[in-house]
């Protein structure tokens, strides 16, 4: 009998369109240790945001800082196709300042965990659900035209009485999107997906569902695709994951995880081959290299070096990669000249070099640069010298 893991039936499709993408790296990516954009800076990550094709972008609160403010209506003014979205307290004077930055939407928070309510904002779940219906109402009534998200901030952490009161009562005030946030990274897979799909049941079947996951634990990407098989319908990323403490699910993550549900969908709704340009960009304005093995675009993430899986790369790439390169504008690395290399490598880079050896010569040479390969690791150029030297000998 064929087990889950012995069939070549496709994964099972998750359309594309089926969720957006919240981009939060000018808003939780200036948390980061190291996240101190200045207005410039700004410009350049909407705009590339903007390129990439990312629905909404999410901006720090305008309460920050009066530099911030204007930053904001910076941003606003540039004609981009991206939403603009300003994270806020659910405080009226917040929301006040908030509208007028030329904002699209405000995605509002509120704690409804034990620790929030007793070491933040001290309030009851009655009173959120209260002060929640005050705020939306003057939005909907002044505003009509922006978005709305309200988010319950450490969902996880929260009784699920609590939430569901909370999630019902915003839906029937007319919010667009309700937000779950692991806000210090401890959920698991298996609970996103349980959450997720019993908010459905208490909310409007327009109200979307949004999910903001910090990765303290390693979940981060995996709980962002759970979330989407569930039903949530946007994520919120930053580029490289930048953000409070260990960050929250990187965009690259992501587009890796759900790239092989939806491929094509993917490649229509996004322009992929900007993902290096994006890492770089935010690499260099945080003064740190792209991670060795960052998803899809770290130095080695399509570096191939062992023997057996050369052999198989040569005729057929997809055997050991199960997202294309060129797709996400990076190419592989065909490490041959290393102690675990195989004969079908050496010939195969003989091969481009125009260098033919019988089946004899190929073994030998290919125990010599294995031998060499032992002391050190040989470069390409290295390994041509050894493979014409071996030829004319």
């Amino acid at each position: 009998m064929a087990g889950i893991f012995m069939t070549d039936a496709p994964p099972p499709l998750i359309p594309a369109r089926s969720w957006a993408i919240i981009d939060s790296t000018l808003r939780e990516g200036e948390q980061f240790a190291r996240g101190n954009f200045g207005t410039d800076d700004k410009v350049e990550i909407a705009r590339a945001l903007d390129a990439f094709g990312a629905e909404y972008i999410e901006v720090t609160t305008p309460m920050v800082s009066e530099q911030t403010r204007q930053d904001i209506r910076k941003l606003t003014g540039l004609g981009l196709r991206a939403k603009f979205l300003t994270h806020v307290r659910c405080h009226m004077e917040d929301v006040q300042r908030a509208v007028d930055t030329g904002v699209d939407g405000l995605d509002l928070l509120f704690g409804t965990s034990s620790f929030l309510r007793e070491f933040s904002h001290g309030k009851s779940i009655a009173q959120i659900i209260d002060t929640a219906g005050e705020v939306i109402g003057w939005i909907k009534t002044h505003h009509p035209e922006l978005e709305i998200r309200f988010s319950a901030e450490d969902t996880f952490r929260s009784e699920e009485a609590d939430l569901m009161a909370v999630y019902s009562a915003v839906s029937e005030l007319g919010v667009h999107r309700v937000g779950l946030a692991d806000t210090v990274g401890v959920a698991t897979p298996r609970q996103v997906y349980t959450l997720v799909r019993e908010v459905r049941k208490v909310i409007h079947e327009g109200c979307g569902i949004e999910f903001h996951g910090h990765n303290d634990t390693g979940c981060a990407v995996s709980n962002a695709y759970e979330a989407i098989e569930a039903g949530a319908t946007h994520i919120d990323t930053t580029i490289l994951g930048i953000g409070e403490r260990n960050g929250i699910t990187p965009l690259g993550g992501l587009l890796a995880r759900m790239f092989t549900f939806d491929p094509q969908g993917l490649i229509d709704k996004y322009n992929l081959e900007l993902l290096p340009e994006l890492d770089r960009m935010i690499a260099r304005m945080v003064d740190l290299p792209v991670p060795w093995n960052n998803y899809l675009t770290g130095e080695f993430a399509y570096n191939h070096k062992a023997g057996m899986h050369l052999k198989a790369i040569y005729l057929n790439p997809g055997a050991y990669e199960a997202i294309p390169p060129g797709v996400f504008g990076v190419g592989r690395r065909i490490q041959a000249a290393s102690k675990v290399t195989g004969k079908h490598a050496i010939a195969y880079k003989a091969r481009e070099l125009g260098l033919h050896y019988g089946e004899d010569a190929l073994r030998r040479v290919t125990d010599h640069i294995k031998s060499l390969a032992e002391q050190d690791e040989l470069d390409d150029a290295h390994l041509e010298q050894v493979l014409r030297e071996w030829v004319s000998a």
